[in-house]
């Protein structure tokens, strides 16, 4: 098996879903508190022992029959590896917020520059397709709408390498209308139709659209949109 981390930061439900990992798979390690996406991801890498390491967000529910049981082939040594995961709010199926495997060394030296994290570190993206997990984004207002709004952003301004915009158009469309019956349906819904306005107008702003990995940023986004303070 390849090592297993743990990355959290801010997430109600952090602990909850940390400790359930570490029962089922105690060799699990943990990285925790680093602020900025990416950094927290090479803290990962440095953590691993192995060339390919699985990467668990700190929202993500790990489904019952996910056992990280997969092999890389020789020639796939330098991709980035993305499973499945179930949205709790509108059901769509794909990458977002999934159980992903990254090469070690390429994780080290991934551009800090870039927006999307995954596809920062190698030019090649295989999906599993295996189910790994619920991204249970949905915890409060703010880490809801939080959530909507990054993935939105990134989906809207094209960011991520080799988006198909056909199925783009339909998450979008999904994202910003589906599930207002759900917990905090109405957040999620409001962040992703925020998130593909500030992704639409930013498409050709680097500088603007990396500002999604800003969560301080954010939580000022977010008491714009509510006029919440």
């Amino acid at each position: 098996m390849y090592d297993i981390v743990f990355i959290s930061y801010k997430e109600p439900n952090a602990e909850e879903n940390w400790k359930s990992l570490k029962e089922r798979f105690p060799t699990a390690q943990r990285v925790h508190g680093v602020k900025g996406i990416h950094l927290a991801h090479v803290q990962a890498a440095r953590k691993s022992l192995t060339k390919m390491f699985w990467v668990v967000d700190g929202d993500a529910r790990i489904t019952s029959d996910f056992d990280f049981r997969y092999t890389v082939e020789d020639y796939d040594l330098d991709a980035v590896h993305v499973c499945q995961s179930m949205n709790p709010i509108n059901g769509l199926v794909y990458g977002y917020g999934g159980v992903k495997l990254l090469p070690r060394d390429l994780t080290l030296q991934m551009d800090l520059t870039k927006t999307d994290m995954t596809t920062s570190i190698s030019d090649k993206f295989n999906v599993i397709e295996r189910l790994s997990n619920v991204t249970a984004f949905n915890t409060d207002e703010f880490n809801t709408w939080k959530s909507a709004f990054r993935e939105c952003v990134k989906l809207a301004s094209r960011t991520i390498d080799r988006q198909d915009d056909n199925e783009t158009e339909n998450r979008l469309r999904v994202w910003t209308t589906v599930g207002d019956y759900q917990p905090y349906g109405e957040y999620a819904i409001k962040g992703a139709i925020a998130g593909k306005e500030y992704g639409l107008s930013n498409k050709d702003n680097p500088l603007a659209l990396k500002m999604i990995n800003n969560f301080d940023w954010l939580e000022e986004q977010f008491a714009k949109d509510f006029s919440y303070k």
